[in-house]
């Protein structure tokens, strides 16, 4: 597969949702964070949209969210989430399990994802992730394996403040089994929130890299 090829596609896929303004429906609003939703070109489902301000320089912010140390140690919505190839500097692949959620009603789920650093013009970074097969690590017994169509964020300075950042998200997750798609509905945009909030605490309390990383697709 030609990974390189695959992550300039998704990241310009990225950028194409961040600059359409069109057709987005409000689907909750708290804490200063909103989260928008449109029908998905990719799946039967939602692409979700999750916007806040972000109290980081971009640079710090992307530099945060991109790299995969300490990921599980601020993200409360993942089990395990490890780096099993690393492609280049700014692309690699990872193993992701999350954690059950719904109040259990969704089980937890697996997926290999290619995740990309993109920088722009305008101090604009995009870090995009998109599923793909990845022989090494086959689906399992032990957890559904699900399907991330194109996903990412773009990180910004705030124009009024450059030592702030505007984080915009974008979601479009095929969780697969056997699902009501009203469930997921109904629990991903106060799941998306938490996420932002997590994120925005991430930052706050910055963990020195090295510690809390898996590898090689074993949890400690």
């Amino acid at each position: 597969m030609d990974y390189k090829a695959l992550v300039q596609q998704t990241a310009q896929e990225i950028l194409g949702y961040y600059q359409d303004i069109s057709g987005w429906k409000v689907v909750k609003t708290s804490k200063k964070i909103t989260v928008s939703s449109k029908a998905s070109k990719k799946f039967h489902g939602n692409l979700y949209r999750v916007e806040g301000i972000i109290p980081e320089s971009t640079s710090k912010l992307s530099d945060f969210l991109y790299k995969p140390e300490n990921r599980v140690t601020w993200d409360k919505s993942l089990k395990m989430y490890s780096m099993v190839q690393k492609i280049d500097s700014d692309t690699f692949i990872c193993h992701t399990i999350t954690q059950s959620f719904a109040m259990g009603s969704i089980s937890p789920r697996d997926f290999i994802d290619l995740v990309y650093l993109k920088h722009c013009e305008g101090n604009m970074d995009i870090i995009s992730s998109t599923s793909v097969d990845f022989p090494a690590y086959p689906p399992s017994s032990n957890y559904i394996r699900g399907c991330n169509h194109a996903c990412g964020s773009v990180c910004s300075p705030l124009q009024e403040n450059p030592a702030y950042s505007k984080l915009v998200m974008f979601v479009q997750t095929e969780m697969r089994g056997k699902l009501a798609p009203s469930i997921i509905e109904a629990t991903m945009p106060s799941n998306l929130v938490s996420f932002l909030l997590n994120v925005k605490d991430g930052v706050k309390h910055k963990i020195p890299s090295g510690r809390g990383c898996h590898h090689n697709g074993h949890s400690s």
